[in-house]
């Protein structure tokens, strides 16, 4: 079938073409519901640790104090991913009548690092709780951070806060403005598949072409009004 034979099909069955679309976007109009707002928070630190009383702070002193800080930083960094620092931030925000339980602390908890510096992110639906979250996880990580660092020997590890957080609200993101565009295009896609699957199973004769791949001799044409 040439492209302009197809597209004589799809102008004579448009209205399956459409009718998937049009579905969709009803559907998508009736249960839309604008994305929940969600805000974030994020702070850095920088770790370093002191040196021991009446060290040599040569060259190669300082290579090893800068190493052990990048150490510290992976384990805090391994400690904040994990459930029970998301537990310990719960339990101190409760202390001081913030109730947020360990999950949603951790399910909008996020933890990076370089060198020696650690990076911590928050994501939540509402202001006040991003902050006191925020507020909840600096202080944990900045005074109890030696039960996650047993290799400092009950130590607490010295952290720097660079940042003094602010919360900002995330925008939509181009996921969410695009989706509904999409399955639009999807389902006309579907509804040219549709439009040509009527036409393969029309029986009827439109045209002297089909009449002659048949095999019958034509006698004569109407033509159209």
């Amino acid at each position: 079938m040439e492209l302009r034979n197809y597209w004589e099909v799809l102008k004579r069955r448009w209205i399956f073409v459409l009718i998937p679309a049009l579905v969709v976007l009803a559907l998508g109009l009736l249960t839309y519901q604008a994305p929940a707002p969600a805000y974030n928070a994020g702070v850095r630190f920088i770790v370093g640790q002191t040196p021991a009383p009446g060290a040599d702070l040569e060259d190669e002193e300082r290579y090893y104090n800068w190493l052990t800080s990048e150490y510290i930083v992976n384990g805090l960094t391994d400690w904040v991913r994990g459930g029970q620092f998301a537990t310990t931030v719960s339990e101190h925000l409760a202390a001081q009548g913030v109730q947020v339980p360990a999950h949603a602390i951790q399910g909008g908890l996020a933890a990076d690092n370089a060198r020696s510096m650690l990076t911590i992110s928050i994501v939540g639906t509402d202001t006040p709780t991003v902050a006191a979250i925020t507020d909840g996880v600096i202080e944990v990580l900045m005074t109890q951070n030696a039960a996650a660092l047993p290799q400092l020997g009950g130590e607490t590890a010295l952290l720097t806060q660079l940042d003094q957080p602010s919360v900002n609200q995330i925008p939509v993101g181009i996921r969410n403005q695009l989706e509904l565009p999409v399955r639009i295009l999807l389902a006309l896609i579907a509804g040219v598949g549709l439009a040509l699957l009527v036409e393969y199973l029309d029986p009827t004769i439109r045209d002297r072409d089909e009449v002659q791949e048949l095999g019958f001799g034509l006698l004569g044409e109407i033509p159209k009004k």
